[in-house]
């Protein structure tokens, strides 16, 4: 079921886009759950409220500047955990989820199906700093004619251990399939609605979240664009040494272009004062509809690759809101 709302004078064939990404995501046989031939494709895409389109469009309603598509919070987070500046645990579990499809799509792993996912729990020291990783769960699909130990032992040796060598010792537990058994997988057995899964497309529960998703959101909704401004300048922000730990929220009124608030917390790390810190934000970092749109070039289609392995500590030219390129300014202007 493809649904929403839009404002738009452009064509998009919905049912043969929704095909082809059943067919890439990997359901190509009716017995993993949906075939993408054959599956039934029902587009209900009606036209945006006119009382929200003016409130987006610039010059349209009460202000003269884009406003925002929503009210809500946004949050933006980055640490010292990993070289991409993410926490570790959702970096790992990341990484795990797409080395999953890597070996069913290279053949490495013969009776992998396409449906899994995957969670790392992390042991932290005193001053968060991660030490090891004590536990890690894997559930993947499979054929029907594979046994549990089989499974076990090739998930243990081909997924988890290239993943994640260098934190796991022989204390570290292993759970994979914890059920024993995921031949069902897909729509089949789970409705699945885009978006939902809020929390493992940003931060993995470190760090807050404002509630709104990100997936199905063109940019002019700042769910979505917000939290990559947000992003873009806590990332900046521990590049440049001014926190180990940063975690921005904007928050905006529906229609209104500028922030209601910027709030910064530094959880005792920053190395200036974080008034000063929010100074900057404001001074160097998008923070109005318009201006993350355009300094994040997000009217460009880029958002198919987020719809799986998070949308942040990401690489490639389409995660723009990853890019450092203000880190060496900022340290600048901070004096370090």
């Amino acid at each position: 079921m493809i649904f929403g709302e839009m404002t738009t004078k452009g064509y998009v064939d919905v049912p043969r886009i929704t095909r082809e990404m059943i067919k890439n995501i990997g359901y190509t046989k009716a017995e993993y759950g949906i075939e993408y031939e054959t599956c039934t494709v029902w587009s209900q895409i009606t036209e945006q409220s006119p009382d929200i389109d003016q409130g987006v469009s610039s010059k349209k309603g009460l202000h003269k500047e884009q406003g925002a598509g929503d009210q809500g919070m946004m949050y933006g987070f980055a640490c010292l955990d990993t070289p991409e500046l993410m926490p570790l645990p959702i970096s790992l579990a990341h990484k795990l989820t797409k080395r999953l499809a890597e070996a069913r799509e290279k053949g490495e792993v013969k009776w992998l199906r396409p449906d899994g996912k995957s969670q790392v729990s992390v042991e932290y020291d005193e001053v968060w700093k991660p030490v090891r990783v004590d536990t890690v769960v894997v559930s993947t699909q499979h054929d029907e004619d594979v046994t549990y130990k089989q499974i076990r032992e090739e998930v243990i040796e081909k997924i988890i251990k290239p993943v994640c060598k260098g934190w796991i010792d022989d204390k570290t537990k292993f759970h994979v399939n914890p059920t024993g058994a995921f031949v069902r997988g897909g729509p089949y057995a789970d409705a699945g609605l885009t978006g939902r899964k809020i929390i493992v497309d940003s931060y993995g529960g470190i760090g807050r979240h404002g509630g709104g998703c990100f997936s199905g959101k063109d940019p002019s909704k700042v769910d979505r664009s917000a939290a990559y401004a947000a992003r873009y300048a806590a990332k900046n922000i521990v590049k440049a040494g001014l926190a180990e730990r940063c975690e921005i929220q904007l928050a905006y009124a529906i229609g209104i272009a500028e922030p209601v608030s910027i709030h910064l917390d530094c959880f005792g790390t920053n190395n200036i004062p974080t008034e000063k810190i929010t100074k900057l934000i404001r001074k160097h970092f998008p923070v109005k509809p318009a201006d993350i749109i355009r300094v994040l070039d997000l009217k460009k289609p880029r958002f198919a690759e987020t719809a799986a392995y998070g949308h942040f500590g990401r690489e490639g030219s389409n995660f723009t809101w990853e890019k450092t390129d203000k880190a060496e300014l900022l340290k600048k202007e901070a004096g370090l």
